[in-house]
């Protein structure tokens, strides 16, 4: 498994524009359509909110991919 981890400066990121920074996909519109065919899940479940806020302390998989968000 690929262990990512992000360091989120604000409130929260956008679960698509996570993907993209994190560089999974290259770009938002494909980290949507990911997210659209329920292969993300956010802290082990399935997320299909293509904006979905996620928040520091949160773990994203997608595929043999983990991320991490933690506070900047």
């Amino acid at each position: 498994m690929q262990e990512e981890t992000f360091i989120l400066n604000a409130e929260f990121v956008e679960l698509n524009q996570l993907l993209k920074l994190v560089g999974v996909v290259d770009s938002g519109g494909a980290g949507k359509q990911l997210v659209a065919e329920g292969e993300v899940s956010v802290d082990g479940k399935v997320e299909l909110r293509k904006t979905c806020k996620v928040r520091a302390g949160s773990v994203v998989t997608l595929g043999d991919v983990r991320i991490t968000v933690v506070a900047g």
